[in-house]
């Protein structure tokens, strides 16, 4: 089981993300538009850095959502291969079969 603390850390950066998206998109709507002013774009530029480093999504880990582990997650379960193959197994996920040939 992964430490309760980077679990923690991990949902407090999902938190930012979505706070910030919105805006984060807006910024860089403005720095991207050709037409905009040099004035403007520095502006835009100044107000994304001074945006939190922790509401990058690129700063968030995929983890299960049972065990916390950050490796071989499943992006469509949100389960790590060992979590998703103990339910599977148990029936739990419906439409899930084991494959044998």
């Amino acid at each position: 089981m992964t430490r309760l603390s980077l679990i923690q850390r991990n949902l407090k950066r999902e938190r930012l993300v979505n706070k910030y998206s919105k805006k984060r998109m807006a910024l860089k709507k403005i720095i991207k538009n050709k037409k905009t002013s040099p004035e403007q774009r520095i502006d835009a530029i100044n107000k994304l850095s001074k945006l939190p480093k922790n509401s990058m999504p690129c700063r968030l880990r995929n983890r299960c959502v049972l065990t916390g582990r950050p490796r071989g997650i499943y992006k469509k379960f949100r389960l790590s291969r060992i979590a998703f193959r103990e339910l599977a197994s148990e029936g739990k996920l419906p439409g899930i079969t084991k494959s044998s040939w």
